[in-house]
């Protein structure tokens, strides 16, 4: 009995807060990492001034809203073929469901710079392009930058959002299209007044990293000669060289729509949120 007593005070004495060692050396190689990358860049052959000088020149000002237009414009057409592609993906026939698998599979599968280059290079496939009553018109001039570009990225874009949707309305109740179905709704417009409003909550983050994502994307454009703001920055870097300089005021503005994105992500998943767990 008086051993049992004993033990109990024992345990009942404060005990020293156990000192984490491995923190402390993880924190310490950490500060010590991001100390040797400052000093890299103070000492190394940087000139910042120029960096100051090139950031709000006009053609990186185009630039910055070449990359915002075109992230825009291929997260739309993303967004409606991912959409129609996961309402097929979801079909109860065959040959939607097929198509879109075959569809997901294949632009999943080549790499969204290998897509860009097909599309600005479509003339070598088909060097005329025949649109009915309207006419006949060469390839190589429809095929801008910017056609090519939007095609490669939104069309890639396609395929990963329409898995995102086909998760988003799988996570919907089965309930939920039953008694759509019991009210005498059709497979669409429950889709469209009941599955999809309540899919959409669960598919807004997914959707806001794709975007941002996407900002980053347009910069692969840069290849077959869009002018977003890393195509521009090369363009001023072989003139003057200063390789280093212009890549950092690239990437600025890559950082800088990012961060002020990212806060409009949350700000909108809260609000699609509302009421969700009611």
């Amino acid at each position: 009995m008086t051993r049992t007593t004993e033990s109990s005070r024992l345990l009942a004495l404060p005990r020293g807060r156990h000192i984490a060692w491995t923190q402390i050396v993880s924190g310490v190689v950490l500060l010590a990492l991001c100390a040797w990358i400052i000093h890299a860049f103070a000492v190394g052959q940087i000139e910042w001034r120029y960096v100051g000088q090139f950031l709000f020149v006009p053609s990186i000002l185009r630039g910055v809203g070449a990359t915002l237009l075109m992230a825009v414009c291929a997260m739309a057409l993303g967004m409606v073929a991912g959409i129609i592609l996961a309402l097929g993906r979801l079909s109860t026939v065959w040959l939607p469901r097929i198509v879109s698998g075959l569809y997901v599979w294949l632009f999943r599968g080549v790499p969204v710079i290998l897509q860009l280059l097909i599309w600005f290079n479509l003339a070598l496939i088909f060097p005329h392009v025949t649109l009915p009553g309207i006419g006949s018109y060469r390839t190589v001039d429809l095929m801008t930058p910017f056609l090519s570009a939007l095609f490669g990225l939104g069309l890639n874009q396609a395929a990963y959002i329409a898995e995102i949707f086909r998760a988003g309305f799988q996570s919907v109740d089965r309930g939920q299209y039953e008694a759509a179905s019991a009210i005498g709704m059709t497979r669409l417009t429950a889709m469209r007044r009941i599955i999809f409003p309540q899919a959409f909550r669960t598919v807004i983050p997914p959707l806001g990293n794709e975007f941002i994502n996407m900002i980053k994307l347009t910069s692969l454009a840069s290849l077959i000669q869009y002018p977003e703001v890393l195509h521009n920055a090369e363009t001023i870097y072989y003139a003057n060289t200063r390789v280093i300089e212009l890549l950092i005021v690239a990437g600025f503005w890559y950082l800088a729509a990012v961060t002020v994105l990212s806060p409009l992500q949350h700000l909108l998943e809260r609000r699609f949120s509302r009421g969700k767990s009611a």
